[in-house]
């Protein structure tokens, strides 16, 4: 079994926070500690897919327009699709 080594860290809630961390975690039967745990696990990963995301929009739009932003043999291959009654009715 691998030992990941863990650190404390505090963080002071409002007390409406707080109290429906507490309550979630009463109904869950579960430790408040592991559902925070589990929502900053959550945010870091959406906040890293959001920065993929936008480091793809931000190569797009630098892309647009020059060569790297068409393959004109793609483009025709997809377009005799539209031309065949059986895919593209």
């Amino acid at each position: 079994m691998k030992i990941v080594a863990t650190h404390n860290f505090h963080v002071p809630l409002p007390e409406p926070v707080y109290a429906r961390l507490r309550d979630l975690a009463q109904r869950q039967h579960r430790p408040a500690t592991q559902l925070a745990k589990q929502a900053v696990e959550y945010w870091l990963e959406e906040q890293e897919r959001l920065a993929v995301h936008e480091e793809i929009a931000a190569y797009a739009a630098q892309q647009a327009g020059s060569a790297a932003d068409l393959d004109e043999e793609l483009e025709s291959a997809s377009l005799e699709h539209f031309d065949d009654p059986e895919i593209c009715p």
